[in-house]
């Protein structure tokens, strides 16, 4: 039987991740599993959570949204730790992109049950270091929203990122990056480059439709200056989708993306936005280990 040892982000969702726990936590533990709890303090504090509990060869649950998860998923890549997700954040992006189940009695089952698969991960080095990514990196008009978002106390979920991403907009002028992708460089003009391993983010916008988490590539987005009401079109299409037929938007595939701008661009990974460009985005194929 696996022993399990989740960490919670006390404050993610507006502090649902403690009462979505017990609900799966009960079930774990009628099922005859051990299950720990730990909660973090601050992102790196529970990434040193988790790693100390992969030393002792137990499940890492991460329990919150998707800095917790791409936090923890980061931490525990490119190691043998089994790794779950507790879905209970504003986006939840990577849980979508994996399938998992929100009834508590499928997901406690998917853990307790289900074989391991092997996803992979992104290397992101950048002036302020080296991390590991698990959804995307994303430089431009999205990052701005994002912390736009983050800083929300009125709206929660996708309402907080669509009104992030409104704010950004009215204030956005274009970039110019540079984008060199497994070696060639390309000149983009425009709102944003995304480096995408999910095809989700911003709470269930489908920005790389074609990404997938086990194929070894990263899915770019290159979304080129266009009118700003053009923009808020293309801000809707994302909930399909559709946006990747628009002639203001490049795709490309890669497993080494480099991003520069002309200025200081902010970039974000998994939900955290706290940096500028540039930065460069390595795929790590099949280097993490997720019960989904």
């Amino acid at each position: 039987m696996r022993q399990f040892t989740a960490i919670v982000n006390p404050t993610a969702g507006g502090s649902t991740g403690v009462a979505t726990l017990l609900q799966v936590a009960r079930l774990l533990r009628e099922a005859g599993a051990e299950l720990e709890t730990e909660y973090s303090r601050s992102l790196a504090h529970a990434q040193d959570l988790a790693r100390q509990a992969g030393e002792r060869q137990r499940v890492v649950l991460a329990v919150g949204g998707d800095g917790i998860v791409g936090g923890i998923g980061g931490a525990l890549s490119g190691t043998d730790t089994l790794f779950g997700i507790v879905p209970a954040g504003r986006g939840n992006d990577f849980a979508r992109a994996l399938d998992l189940p929100t009834d508590p009695a499928a997901l406690a089952k998917a853990l307790l049950h289900h074989d391991p698969r092997h996803v992979d991960t992104i290397e992101v080095e950048s002036a302020q270091g080296r991390a590991v990514a698990l959804g995307s990196v994303y430089a431009g008009v999205d990052a701005l929203a994002n912390r736009h978002a983050n800083q929300s106390r009125l709206l929660s979920g996708a309402a907080s990122y669509y009104a992030g991403g409104l704010r950004a907009v009215a204030t956005w002028r274009p970039a110019t990056y540079q984008v060199t992708i497994d070696g060639e460089e390309i000149t983009h003009h425009g709102y944003t480059v995304v480096a995408a391993n999910s095809a989700y983010y911003g709470s269930g916008r489908i920005i790389a439709p074609d990404a997938r988490v086990d194929d070894g590539l990263l899915e770019v987005v290159m979304i080129s200056h266009a009118p700003r009401r053009l923009f808020f079109t293309l801000m809707n299409e994302l909930k399909t989708g559709a946006h990747v037929n628009r002639g203001e938007v490049r795709i490309a595939r890669g497993r080494e993306i480099r991003i520069e701008a002309d200025r200081d661009v902010p970039y974000g990974t998994d939900g955290e936005v706290d940096a500028v460009l540039p930065v460069t985005a390595r795929v790590l194929p099949g280097a993490l280990a997720v019960l989904c």
